[in-house]
């Protein structure tokens, strides 16, 4: 296997895409299943083990690479990375009061939500708070370049997954047995 690329590549060079957050996401994935037909270890079974393994590592590296790059967060805390500015979340959770009265007050209404109707109305405004900081981040990365205020923002934006996947849960608690 002559791979045109060195496995260290960065994701964006393995996928042939420009180091951008906004991405089309049909072009990724269709980039993935070229990649993935190239590098699939079957191709190689007359080659040996030898061509397997490496072939096993490319098809790997293909899958991690994707699995960043088609997460909206998780690739814009890669571009961080790449331009000098790594998100830290396990050892920076400073942010802005605004945005921490913010979460205090919907932890406030799920708390208080009576019924799943109410849940479902709170996750539609965090949705929405949390489309808006995800096109804050695609500006601040694509635009701006801004790197140091593109991690604050993925920061901030994983605290709004994880609260959202609270009222997932109690959203299903709420629901009627089956």
């Amino acid at each position: 296997m002559q791979p045109r690329l060195a496995i260290s590549s960065d994701d964006f060079t393995l996928f042939g895409l420009p180091q951008r957050h906004a991405l089309d996401r049909a072009a990724l994935d269709g980039r993935r299943r070229e990649l993935q037909a190239e590098v699939h270890p079957d191709r190689f079974a007359a080659e040996g083990a030898a061509a397997q393994r490496v072939a096993m590592q490319w098809a790997v590296r293909v899958n991690e690479a994707w699995q960043r790059l088609r997460h909206p967060l998780r690739r814009a805390a890669y571009l961080c990375e790449l331009r000098g500015v790594p998100v830290e979340a396990e050892r920076n959770t400073a942010m802005p009061p605004a945005f921490l009265v913010q979460q205090m007050q919907w932890r406030e209404e799920l708390e208080e939500a009576a019924d799943a109707a109410a849940v479902g109305r709170l996750d539609e405004a965090v949705a929405a708070e949390e489309r808006r900081g995800l096109d804050r981040l695609t500006a601040l990365l694509d635009e701006q370049g801004d790197a140091a205020g593109a991690a604050a923002q993925v920061r901030a934006l994983m605290f709004v997954a994880r609260f959202r996947e609270d009222i997932a849960r109690r959203l299903e608690a709420l629901e009627p047995p089956r």
